[in-house]
């Protein structure tokens, strides 16, 4: 068998040659043109002398300026305003340099006595950036004439692909065979030693991850498309970071919790997000038990229009229950969710229902006409500093609706309530905290007196939700900043919301009762690297383009997020990131008692009251199984 030729890794950047003494020309032209134009096209033989001499000066000089301005690095193709504007300071500062060595009136200027014109060093700065703008401007009208059949198709990008594996290849043969797409890949690169300068068709494997910053100047990449569908936050954040050092854009396909039951498709390339650099290893499910569960069922999601509402509604919706009951207070978010759904295909009746919670009249009547099978609470008021503002509404939407909520399920016979908490419950410091651990008492009761099974779900802070940071950072930076952050060390623990209604659905199939569902979150995330992270990914740096402004914690807030008091416990359940605690309920009469004073403070107004009976209920009935802690009856695991 004939040995395949060598593959050679690198070549040399004729292009990037060629644009240069390009350059080199229209400097010497336009030079050539203001001497034309200040002596009226008759140079006579000490002006050409001068001409001669001080040319390659200029143009050397041209050629400097627009290589530290960047000019080689941009592709003529895709020329635009930035690209026009390196190339106006590359000549303006090379004309500015001549004009003061003119002034000085230095021998560089000088020749046989007479001295550079004036305005031919103005003249030659106008004809100068004139040329070598417009050269590119008609490069990218060429570009597009020539690779477009009509206007509407895009232009043909020249992309690197990372990842030679599976989902590589899949990306790969999909670009081939969709031209249509206007991607021409022009190579590949993975850390797997064993697959350099190897060809896949026609593509070469030309190295490492650590060879693509020279790579994209030597190919003239447009884009890199990152194809490890499995890659941790770290390896996505290292090579974005590169993409952005060497200024070129990236594509990345979904992470694992985007195509579960899915395909890998290049219809699924979007850029690089937060959520890629804070994802985590994903939870394993079992889509088998979820489906024993769901499918053929009557589910009812509260607060469906909400961001984890809407997701359990997608997801629920996959497993097919026979009817869905997407109920919510606000009609546009429900409007919204009921006409995605309604674009699918699956035989799934969705059933639109706007109610409040705490209306228990109206909450009986959908319980009643529809007798759901499962329930996910969803709906609640979870903005910190809001709800420390609004201390009746709190109480009465999260302990109240929830306690509605929940004793109908047990009286219409539901089999499963499945409630969505907060890490904030935990040693609650907020009213919205304590109300979450008060609607959590609430469940743990009927649990033991209830033929519905009860359990809640403890996640941390959704990354991307509405009412979370991010939204606000995001108009703080199109407003052109300051970006508040709290203080320096504050840090959370972040989910993805795909990720949190994963673990909301797993609990419903492990919960007999009584539980509270937590999920390994590893590390928590410093709010201060997250702010960060999005200015970069706005294209600007933070502390110069976009000052990060501290303005302290608000009331409410701590500077660190917990996931379990100690007296809870912690054991794991199959799913090996997946735990569970048994935190001990109240006594059921000391909870209707609280309840009733909750219900007497709300209707008075008393929000001083309010407050000292929740701080009452975190700060001593919540932690009653301390002295069991004390006593050496320890967690079987703790999760941090």
């Amino acid at each position: 068998m004939a040995q395949e030729p060598e593959i050679n890794q690198f070549k040399f950047p004729w292009l990037r040659l060629l644009q240069v003494v390009l350059d080199a020309a229209l400097a010497t032209l336009a030079l050539l043109g203001a001497y034309f134009i200040r002596f009226e096209g008759h140079l006579n033989e000490i002006y050409l002398k001068q001409f001669l001499i001080v040319a390659p000066v200029v143009v050397a000089l041209r050629l400097l300026s627009s290589y530290l301005c960047g000019v080689y690095r941009r592709l003529w193709r895709y020329t635009g305003l930035t690209e026009v504007t390196e190339i106006g300071v590359a000549v303006l500062s090379v004309s500015a340099l001549i004009l003061c060595l003119r002034a000085l009136a230095l021998p560089i200027v000088r020749v046989e006595g007479h001295l550079l014109s004036y305005s031919i060093i103005v003249t030659d700065m106008g004809i100068c950036f004139f040329l070598m703008a417009a050269s590119r401007v008609l490069r990218r009208l060429q570009t597009e004439h020539s690779q477009r059949r009509h206007w509407r198709q895009p232009v043909r990008r020249r992309a690197l692909v990372v990842g030679a594996g599976d989902a590589g290849l899949m990306v790969l043969k999909e670009l081939n065979q969709r031209s249509d797409l206007g991607v021409d890949v022009v190579g590949m690169v993975d850390d797997d030693p064993s697959k350099f300068k190897k060809r896949i068709g026609h593509i070469t494997v030309f190295g490492s991850t650590k060879e693509l910053p020279r790579l994209v100047e030597l190919l003239c990449v447009d884009q890199v498309i990152i194809a490890i569908p499995s890659a941790p936050p770290s390896e996505i954040r290292r090579i974005v970071d590169m993409c952005r050092d060497a200024e070129v854009e990236t594509r990345i396909l979904p992470g694992l919790f985007e195509l579960i039951n899915g395909r890998v498709s290049v219809n699924q390339l979007r850029e690089v997000s937060l959520e890629d650099l804070l994802g985590r290893s994903p939870v394993e499910l079992d889509s088998a038990s979820i489906a024993s569960y769901i499918e053929g069922r009557t589910v009812l999601v509260t607060g469906a229009g909400g961001s984890i509402g809407s997701e359990l509604c997608r997801q629920i919706y996959n497993f097919q229950p026979r009817k869905l009951i997407i109920l919510g207070k606000g009609e546009n978010s429900i409007f919204s969710i009921q006409q995605e759904l309604a674009r699918r295909v699956e035989p799934v009746e969705v059933v639109s229902v706007i109610a409040d919670i705490r209306d228990r009249s109206r909450m009986e009547q959908v319980f009643k006409v529809h007798k759901p099978h499962l329930v996910f609470h969803a709906a609640a008021h979870k903005h910190v500093p809001l709800m420390e503002a609004n201390v009746y509404e709190a109480v009465n939407n999260n302990v109240f609706g929830t306690r509605v909520t929940a004793e109908l399920s047990d009286q219409y016979g539901a089999e499963k309530f499945v409630l969505v908490s907060s890490d904030k419950a935990v040693n609650p410091t907020s009213v919205m905290g304590a109300t979450k651990r008060m609607a959590e008492l609430v469940i743990q009761d009927l649990a033991l007196r209830s033929k519905t099974k009860y359990v809640a779900v403890r996640f941390g802070n959704v990354l991307a939700s509405r009412g979370s940071v991010i939204p606000l950072w995001k108009q703080q930076i199109a407003a052109g900043g300051p970006l508040t952050v709290t203080d320096p060390e504050v840090t959370r623990y972040f989910m993805l919301i795909p990720e949190a209604v994963q673990l909301i659905l797993q609990a419903g199939a492990f919960g007999s009762g009584g539980e509270i569902f937590v999920l390994d979150m590893g590390k928590p995330v410093k709010i201060l690297d997250l702010a960060n992270d999005l200015i970069k990914f706005s294209g600007l740096r933070p502390g110069q383009d976009i000052k990060i402004e501290f303005t302290g914690l608000r009331p409410g807030e701590k500077l660190y997020e917990e996931l379990l008091t100690k007296d809870e416990g912690l054991s794991r359940t199959v799913n090996e990131k997946i735990f569970v605690g048994r935190p001990k309920p109240l006594a059921p009469e000391e909870l209707i008692a609280a309840l009733r004073r909750f219900q007497t403070f709300v209707e008075a107004l008393d929000e001083e009251a309010i407050r000292e009976e929740l701080d009452r209920l975190a700060a001593g009935s919540l932690r009653t199984g301390l002295k069991d802690i004390e006593s050496g009856k320890t967690a079987d695991h703790d999760i941090r």
